[in-house]
């Protein structure tokens, strides 16, 4: 009996925490439902809201609006911004006080999914399908759908985005693809830029070393934490046919030690050992950035957004810098591209709900969101419109190939992880693991480290 009672009391633990991933958890403050006649802009006024944002581009083109938006509303705003390193942990600390504050926060998809299942994200699609809360000209058909869908997920482990709640709505997103220096390729007598993986390791051999003592080939993550696996990683590791969790036997189950897996890893080891920076095991996708910048690297593979800031930042190769699509295995292959997506979700436990859906339509309104990318700083718009835009073409244009290779990733462009509430924890040891394996000595082969790797991520998603 007391093992029965045990077993019913885990089923229904189990199906609350369904219920608050499908529901946002228990909700607080006004009902979205119950909003009705024309939609008016005043609706809240006189309410005060806090907004959690993390210092990048994409607030930075918020706080150049909060003025209008306040005197469009009448709604009062509160900003908190923080730097990336110490932002989730503010907002993971501040969701599970369940205080409602903040009533907004950035956030992208993988926090969401933790967020989610622990009942603390509003599903925002009462709000999007109610016309007396949304403006007319919204136009959700609008945003780049697979960005917009990013953000959807039934809150099931093992399940892919695209289905179940909106958990939140894009305001900026990066897909990955390579940068190069064309001065550097001149020097190295490099007339084809890759497009391959073994071009791409050919490159590596003659540009290590390509400006003097510290200068090396490829700029890529390689620092122990989840934004290592995340970019160029997750991408090729797709391309290479793998995958990182799948459901068998109703267990969500590690895969990262399947043959196509191992693959991609001895390609990835043998790049980072070939051309990758003497600091590899420290670099974060800043660090990449300034080191491409400044000529040290003569290549980065890594976020779209992240790499054309070396032209709008006047960085000292500012104007020798070319875009083009990730290597593959052979011409002719998918760009199988990871997606990030800057995105903005509401407290399930806020007061203040339709003042924040307010804030945040019209932060990720047509107009504003052309307004951050054409007029401020905030690349990689999220909607067509902007992309259609010919003062925005006419910006992008500066950008060698950005644009073209743009165009071809964004098509088969998703989240490529298996949504899962572990996601950070499985992933840091993932990024410890790959430094193993580049460090060597740990491992016999890279076989044996994913071995491991397989062993301790199920522990992981079971507990």
């Amino acid at each position: 009996m007391k093992k029965k009672a045990l077993v019913v009391g885990v089923f229904l633990l189990v199906m609350a925490g369904v219920v608050f991933a499908a529901g946002g958890g228990q909700s607080s403050g006004s009902s979205p439902v119950s909003a009705t006649g024309a939609f008016d802009w005043k609706r809240a006024s006189g309410t005060e809201i806090t907004v959690y944002m993390v210092e990048h581009q994409t607030s930075q083109s918020i706080v150049k609006r909060l003025s209008d938006f306040q005197n469009l509303t009448g709604i009062k705003v509160n900003t908190q911004i923080t730097p990336e390193a110490n932002y989730f942990d503010q907002v993971s600390n501040a969701l599970s006080s369940r205080s409602g504050t903040p009533d907004l926060f950035m956030s992208g998809a993988y926090q969401l999914w933790d967020y989610s299942t622990a009942g603390n994200v509003e599903p925002l699609d009462a709000y999007l399908n109610n016309p007396s809360l949304t403006n007319k000209d919204y136009d959700v058909a609008d945003f780049v759908q697979s960005a917009f869908n990013a953000l959807k997920w039934d809150g099931v482990a093992g399940h892919p985005v695209g289905t179940g709640g909106q958990l939140g709505i894009p305001l900026g997103m990066e897909l990955y693809m390579l940068g190069y220096n064309k001065r550097a390729f001149e020097k190295a007598g490099i007339t084809k830029v890759p497009e391959t993986y073994d071009e791409l390791l050919a490159a590596c051999d003659k540009l290590q070393g390509w400006n003097g003592p510290g200068s090396y080939a490829i700029a890529v993550r390689g620092a122990r934490d989840w934004g290592t696996i995340h970019p160029g990683y997750m991408s090729t590791f797709k391309n290479f046919g793998a995958t990182d969790f799948a459901v068998e036997g109703g267990k969500l189950v590690s895969k990262v030690n399947s043959p196509e897996s191992v693959r991609m890893n001895e390609f990835f080891v043998d790049m980072v050992k070939r051309g990758g920076s003497p600091q590899w095991s420290s670099q974060y996708w800043y660090m990449c950035l300034a080191d491409f910048g400044a000529g040290k690297a003569a290549m980065i593979f890594d976020a779209s957004n992240c790499m054309c800031q070396v032209d709008f930042q006047n960085m000292a190769e500012a104007g020798n810098i070319g875009y083009t699509t990730m290597p593959v295995a052979k011409v002719g292959d998918k760009f199988n591209s990871n997606f990030w997506t800057w995105s903005m979700a509401m407290n399930s436990y806020s007061k203040n709900k339709v003042a924040a859906w307010l804030f945040l339509q019209y932060f990720s309104s047509k107009e504003f969101l052309r307004f951050a990318s054409v007029d401020a700083n905030n690349m990689d718009p999220t909607r067509t419109s902007v992309y259609n835009d010919p003062t925005f073409k006419s910006k992008i244009a500066k950008l060698p190939g950005w644009y073209e290779s743009w165009q071809k990733t964004i098509p088969t462009t998703t989240i490529q992880f298996t949504p899962q509430p572990a996601f950070f924890q499985t992933t840091y040891e993932w990024a410890a693991t790959l430094q193993d394996l580049v460090a060597g000595g740990k491992y016999r082969s890279v076989k044996e480290g994913l071995d491991a790797l397989k062993a301790l991520q199920d522990r992981m998603v079971q507990e």
